[in-house]
């Protein structure tokens, strides 16, 4: 009996500790340029000037981040937006990610963001596309529907498989699934990289 009282205290002990690490880890969403990889370790620079030096895991993900445009946006395509809400209930886009459709359901719904104070994040299918030059969007999801209007200035990407050996010096990246432990050791296994230098929007 002793011994179990022992084990099972070991046990809690264990428990305690393993939720003691979880809550003193914390997520990071980085945006920056790369200075450097080398052995699975990537130095950034986040746009704030911050240097940053991220663990990426052996399979981690790379996705490039491509120019898109408007036109490819048709009736049932699967959208993201950040952007603003307005006075009426519609939201006015700060950009349109266009994804693929091995991406479709991917974060479906709408939550704050941190692209701009205020902003959202939208991930919905288009139902209608209106407007004389077809930037009022009508999405769908969970139920719901939202107007989005895209001005003409806001940037339309899309995302294209990618490989570690686009991660290079100069590279513009996303990291929205970073993971920081208590002893400031920043880990990931998902890259996203402009494509070609170009600098992502979001």
């Amino acid at each position: 009996m002793h011994r179990a009282r022992l084990l099972a205290a070991a046990i809690l002990a264990s428990a305690t500790l393993a939720a003691g690490a979880a809550a003193a880890q914390t997520t990071l969403r980085i945006r920056g340029d790369i200075d450097s990889l080398q052995d699975h370790v990537l130095h950034v620079t986040s746009r704030a000037g911050e240097k940053l030096v991220v663990t990426l895991a052996p399979d981690t993900a790379v996705t490039v981040i491509a120019p898109s445009a408007l036109d490819a946006i048709k009736q049932g395509t699967y959208i993201g937006t950040a952007a603003m809400p307005q006075a009426d209930g519609s939201v006015r886009a700060l950009e349109v990610q266009v994804f693929p459709e091995s991406m479709r359901g991917v974060g479906e719904g709408s939550r704050p963001f941190d692209t701009q104070p205020g902003s959202t994040m939208t991930n919905a299918t288009v139902g209608s596309v209106t407007g004389t030059s077809g930037r009022r969007l009508t999405v769908n999801y969970q139920g719901k529907s939202t107007v989005v209007d895209v001005p003409a200035n806001a940037p339309v990407i899309t995302y294209e498989p990618g490989t570690m050996a686009m991660l290079t010096p100069g590279q513009h990246v996303l990291i929205f699934a970073a993971t920081k432990a208590a002893d400031g050791t920043i880990t990931t296994n998902r890259v996203q990289v402009g494509k070609n230098g170009m600098v992502p929007p979001l």
